[in-house]
């Protein structure tokens, strides 16, 4: 009989990519991967290659905008649970959130096995207690709680990311190759690069003879706008709220590399092999969420508060990526895509002198 395995990963869009790894190795023992994923990252599991089901449930003490406790939230997951008669499951935590409360509702579900990394003491929660350093990339840390499960990737999968590929380039994309995709917005606000930044980044490759597409959600398109107004369209296209999570792994797949904060793009950049200059707010280490196995470059100001966690920046300014500047990353784009941008045009309008980007 087909063992029946449940994942669990309940937070971004980004961090359900970043498990994908630990899927792959878990399908290929011939399991049927079930993902419990909260519904800021279904969409992403929808395109994790080994994935059969998707299952969403809101986890409020790993959601960012949690409701009150329910009893009848909690008791939806349990008949969930208890209807799936999983023989095991892995929950696939970040190292500042605790696995123990999932763990707790999954044991009275009936799950037979449960697997986590846990710094807490268990009792009887867990069936495969894991602890690995916490300076781990987000990827091995989900590989090596497969790997505490007895389960590994086979020879011929090399650990990078992957999705499946699901949808076609959108036509206004496919007339602007070659080009860079500017992604301006982030799923934590302490995160983002300005937005005054990003526009001056967008004017600043296109007067240089690079096309470049502006994308974002569909909540984000005031802000994906604002970054166009006033561009040359035959250099600029605002795809912002245009795209689905394919269709968009598709744009950033077509483009020559895409500048990203550490956000959900920057690993389906990694997914698709695309180069990225990610604007790195330090508020979590580098070493645990940086781009995995593309190349990249990380753009940030060393600040001491770096490490805080913050979703808000409490300090004025934004330091450590608003201190970054445009000239900076167009230099991480023609650094990583080896092609030095066209000389600046002359313009009727006198602007201020900008030095070329280095090849």
């Amino acid at each position: 009989m087909t063992r029946r395995v449940l994942i669990a990963r309940q937070d971004n869009l980004g961090d359900v990519l970043l498990t994908g790894p630990a899927v792959r190795a878990v399908a290929a023992a011939g399991a049927r991967v079930t993902m419990l994923c909260g519904p800021r990252g279904s969409a992403a599991a929808e395109l994790l290659p080994g994935v059969c089901e998707v299952m969403v449930w809101r986890a409020d003490w790993i959601d960012p905008d949690p409701d009150p406790i329910c009893r009848a939230h909690l008791d939806d997951l349990l008949d969930s649970m208890a209807a799936g008669r999983f023989d095991e499951a892995l929950i696939l935590t970040s190292f500042h959130q605790s696995p123990l409360p999932l763990a707790l509702l999954l044991r009275i579900a009936g799950v037979p096995r449960i697997a986590a990394i846990s710094e807490d003491y268990p009792g009887s929660l867990l069936d495969v207690r894991a602890q690995v350093d916490d300076d781990l990339h987000e990827v091995m840390r989900g590989l090596s709680l497969a790997d505490a499960c007895g389960y590994s990737l086979p020879d011929d999968d090399d650990g990078r990311l992957r999705i499946e590929r699901k949808s076609g380039l959108d036509p206004r994309a496919a007339a602007m190759t070659p080009y860079v995709v500017v992604h301006p917005g982030a799923s934590v606000p302490a995160r983002a690069w300005a937005a005054r930044r990003h526009a001056e980044l967008v004017r600043l490759l296109s007067e240089r003879g690079r096309n470049v597409l502006v994308t974002g959600s569909a909540e984000e398109r005031d802000l994906t706008a604002a970054l166009c107004r006033g561009a040359d369209p035959a250099r600029v296209c605002d795809l912002g709220g245009a795209t689905d999570l394919g269709e968009l792994a598709e744009v950033i797949a077509a483009a020559e590399a895409i500048v990203v904060a550490n956000t959900g793009p920057a690993h389906l950049a990694a997914a698709v092999g695309t180069s990225t200059v990610s604007v790195y707010a330090p508020t979590v280490p580098s070493v645990r969420w940086h781009p995995w196995c593309v190349p990249f470059e990380l753009l940030h100001r060393e600040v001491p508060c770096a490490g805080c966690r913050a979703r808000q920046c409490p300090v004025q300014g934004h330091p450590c990526v608003d201190e970054v500047t445009a000239e900076m990353a167009a230099g991480a784009i023609a650094r990583l895509t080896h092609r030095p941008a066209a000389p600046r045009p002359v313009h009727g309008t006198q602007r201020d002198p900008v030095e070329p980007v280095p090849a």
